[in-house]
C-alpha cells in the first residue's frame, strides 16, 4: 500500500489531498489541512523546506494521518471496500451520537449540561441538590432508579424516606417536582415515560407567612442599639422594609442608581434573579434614611451577615410573639417543629414579605405587583399568604366604607 500526499492547485492557501493505492484499490480525499503551493513539493509529498517552523509542524501533522490510515487500513483489509468513501470516512470519522442516560440520577447530570446556559445560577444550585438527595435516597434503598420506574409508587417512597429524615413535607413536595421537570426533559429526547407518570401529584402544606407588622417596625426604628454594625443592619432593614426588593438587589444600592423624575427620587438597578431593569420610586422613609447617613445608603454587608445581625436587632428590640414552625437544630442538624421567637424566625426575606403585606389593601394590588415584581395576582396572593376569602373581605371594606351611602342600615 502507497500513501502519497499532494497539491492540485496553485493558490496561496491550497488544500492537500491524500492518496491511498494498494494494487487492487485506488482512493483519494481531501485533508483538513492547507499550505502555499510555492512552498511543496509534490513529488516528495511534504513541504520543500523541511527545517521551517511551519514546515515542521505541518510533517508531523502529515505523519499522523499515514499512521491512522494504516491503522484503519490493517482494520478494514478483507472486511471493508478500500475507496474513497472509506477514506473520506477514516479521516473525518462521524461524531457519535450522545448517548442519553436513561438512569435518574445520570439523566440529571445530562439535563445540567444542556441547560446550563438558560438557567439561573440559583435553579442550578438547587438541581445539584435535588441530585444528590436522589443519590441518598437511592443509596438507601440500594436501588438506582430507571426514568421509566418514575411512578406514584416511587413517589411515595420518596416521601417516607424525607419523613424518616426529617424533610419537612414541603421539601419533599419541591424535590419531587424538580424530578418530575426532569423526566419531562427526558421525554422530550425520547425517554419513555411510566404510565402513571402523569398522575404523581404532590400538595404543598400552607406556611407560617411570617413578616413585621407597622408596630413591629416602629419598635425596631425606635430600639437602642449597642453596636454600630447593628444599627447599620437596621437602616438596611427598614430599606428592604420600605422597597420589597430582594436581598441580592437591596444590597447592592448605592447613591449613584439614583435619579430624580417631576422631584420624585427614583432607583433604577437591574434584578439579579429576573434580569429586569427596575425603575423604583424611593419613598420619603428611605429618602429620610439616607439624609440621616450623609445622603448614602448604608455601609455595604454580605446577606450571610445581614441574616445573623437582623434576627439580633429584632431580638433587642423585642419582637418575641411565639411562632409555630420549624428550626434546624444545630447539635442534631435536623428541623425541629414548635414554638419559638418571632425574632428567630425572621431573615433576608422578610423586608420583602412585609412591604407586600403591610400595604396589601392600601395600595392597588397592579401597583403593589409592579414594586415586587409579581406577573401574577395568584403567585402575588399566595406570597403575602391571603385566600380567597381574604379577598371577599377586601371588596366588603371597599363596599361598607364610613361615607359610603349602603350600609347595613338600608337592609
Amino acid at each position: 500500500m502507497t500513501i502519497k500526499f499532494f497539491i492540485q492547485s496553485k493558490k496561496v492557501t491550497s488544500t492537500i489531498y491524500v492518496r491511498v493505492c494498494d494494487g487492487k484499490n485506488d482512493a483519494k480525499s481531501k485533508t483538513n489541512l492547507v499550505y502555499n503551493f510555492s512552498l511543496w513539493s509534490n513529488q516528495s509529498g511534504k513541504p520543500k523546506n523541511n527545517k521551517d517552523e511551519k514546515g515542521k509542524l505541518l510533517i508531523v501533522d502529515l505523519e499522523a494521518i499515514r499512521a491512522t490510515i494504516i491503522k484503519e487500513y490493517n482494520k478494514s483489509e478483507g472486511k471493508r471496500t478500500i475507496n474513497t468513501e472509506w477514506l473520506k470516512e477514516v479521516l473525518n470519522p462521524p461524531k457519535l451520537k450522545e448517548e442519553i442516560p436513561l438512569k435518574l440520577y445520570d439523566y440529571f447530570t445530562h439535563f445540567l449540561k444542556h441547560k446550563k446556559s438558560t438557567l439561573k445560577a440559583s435553579t442550578l444550585t438547587k438541581a445539584v441538590v435535588n441530585q444528590n438527595m436522589l443519590k441518598r435516597f437511592q443509596e438507601e434503598n440500594h436501588h438506582e432508579y430507571l426514568i421509566s420506574e418514575i411512578d406514584a409508587n416511587f413517589c411515595l417512597k420518596f416521601q417516607k424516606y424525607c419523613e424518616e429524615n426529617n424533610y419537612s413535607h414541603n421539601t419533599f413536595c419541591r424535590a419531587m417536582k424538580f424530578f418530575k421537570t426532569v423526566c419531562y426533559h427526558a421525554e422530550r429526547n425520547g425517554i419513555e415515560l411510566h404510565k402513571t407518570f402523569k398522575y404523581i401529584k404532590v400538595k404543598f402544606e400552607p406556611v407560617e407567612i411570617i413578616h413585621l407588622s407597622l408596630d413591629e417596625l416602629k419598635k425596631i426604628e425606635q430600639t437602642e442599639l449597642p453596636h454600630d454594625y447593628l444599627q447599620n443592619a437596621r437602616k438596611w432593614l427598614l430599606i428592604s422594609c420600605e422597597t420589597g426588593q430582594r436581598v441580592s438587589d437591596f444590597l447592592r444600592f448605592k447613591k449613584a442608581m439614583i435619579r430624580y423624575e417631576d422631584k420624585i427620587p427614583y432607583i433604577e438597578f437591574k434584578q439579579v434573579k429576573t434580569e429586569k431593569l427596575m425603575p423604583l420610586p424611593l419613598s420619603p422613609k428611605v429618602m429620610k434614611i439616607l439624609a440621616e447617613n450623609k445622603g448614602e445608603f448604608p455601609r455595604k454587608i454580605s446577606s450571610v451577615n445581614y441574616n445573623i445581625y437582623i434576627k439580633e436587632v429584632c431580638q433587642l428590640a423585642g419582637i418575641n410573639e411565639p411562632i409555630l414552625s420549624r428550626i434546624k437544630n444545630p447539635e442534631t442538624k435536623k428541623y425541629e417543629t414548635g414554638f419559638y421567637p418571632k425574632w428567630q424566625m425572621v431573615s433576608s426575606h422578610i423586608g420583602r414579605r412585609s412591604f407586600a403585606t403591610n400595604n396589601y389593601g392600601v395600595i392597588p394590588t397592579p401597583l403593589l405587583m409592579l414594586g415586587t415584581g409579581h406577573t401574577s395576582e395568584e403567585m402575588f396572593m399566595k406570597y403575602i399568604g391571603k385566600t380567597g376569602t381574604d379577598l371577599i373581605k377586601q371588596l366588603a371594606k371597599y363596599l361598607y366604607k364610613e361615607n359610603n351611602e349602603l350600609s347595613l342600615s338600608h337592609v
